[in-house]
């Protein structure tokens, strides 16, 4: 819900400009997430599946989110509505269980 709808202000539409390349996306299968005051860090990593030298797992950055705590928990809300609909139509998400521990 909208903060307009919340205040009686009707529904608010909002037009999405992207760029083709932002369009096209990029995958994550690893994300650390970091705070201060102002503001969550949040950044997507790929974890490439084979690993470096001496057993050491590679993560690429691929794209970084910065932005106020108040959004950071706008965007925890949705994203528990959307695995509640997602695992209401296709059943539960089981947790990954082969990442290493130290990037939990």
């Amino acid at each position: 819900m909208a903060d307009d709808e919340k205040q009686g202000g009707g529904e608010q539409q909002i037009a999405v400009q992207i760029d083709p390349k932002s369009g096209e996306g990029v995958y994550s299968n690893l994300m650390m997430i970091t705070h201060r005051k102002e503001e969550f860090i949040l950044d997507f990593m790929f974890l490439q599946p084979q690993r470096a030298e001496r057993g050491r797992s590679v993560a690429t950055l691929r794209s970084r989110v910065i932005t106020s705590p108040e959004h950071a928990k706008r965007i925890l809300r949705a994203l528990q509505e959307n695995v509640a609909r997602y695992e209401a139509s296709y059943g539960e998400i089981k947790e990954a269980t082969d990442i290493p521990k130290v990037m939990h």
